[in-house]
């Protein structure tokens, strides 16, 4: 999976430890009110930089 999209089979590698530290923060933000926020706006910053630049190739 790429990184940003948890799942709880991960890969190895730097996506797969990043996949780890959020399925690890995710699961710890159901009692953790601030990092439950924290990670909402990191989602939402991931969305809207995707959503800037669509094409990971850049500019065409």
């Amino acid at each position: 999976m790429p990184r940003g999209i948890p799942v709880g089979t991960l890969a190895i590698g730097k996506a797969g430890a990043a996949n780890a530290a959020l399925l690890a923060a995710q699961i710890l933000a159901t009692h953790d009110k601030e990092l439950h926020q924290r990670l909402n706006d990191w989602r939402k910053a991931q969305t809207d930089e995707v959503l800037e630049n669509p094409d990971p190739r850049g500019a065409a």
